[in-house]
């Protein structure tokens, strides 16, 4: 239900946007994320977006530099990464969860979702 795409080898300063399509549902009421995994680490939470309203939520070491959107008619999550760093060099994974965060709780931890695309990998070099 989840297909992402996009990532690849970019110098470090260097962007790239990934893709994820979601298909088989409607996504109302959904909080979609993405997620990455660098090599011997845990999984980490990246952004996440609210799919009916549009907020969003990054963690602390991407504000700034990666922002996240969709696309209601394509059925769309969009994860543009700008100023990319080496320490970005991750397999990215984009995640569904069907409930809507409340508060300050933006659910970041992998367990909280319930759908999950394959990953894209994306390499920084310095």
């Amino acid at each position: 239900q989840l297909h992402a795409s996009g990532g690849g080898l970019v110098q470090a300063g260097g962007s790239l946007r990934l893709s994820c399509a979601a298909s088989g549902r409607a996504f109302t009421g959904f909080l979609l994320g993405w997620f990455r995994q660098a090599p011997g680490k845990e999984r980490e939470f990246v952004a996440a977006i609210v799919w009916s309203a549009g907020s969003s939520y990054y963690t602390d070491s991407v504000k700034g530099r990666f922002t996240i959107s969709r696309d209601i008619a394509r059925n769309i999550v969009y994860l543009q990464m700008n100023s990319l760093k080496p320490e970005d060099t991750a397999v990215y994974y984009c995640a569904a969860k069907s409930s809507l965060p409340y508060g300050s709780n933006w659910y970041q931890t992998r367990t909280q979702y319930d759908y999950w695309g394959q990953g894209t990998l994306v390499t920084v070099s310095s």
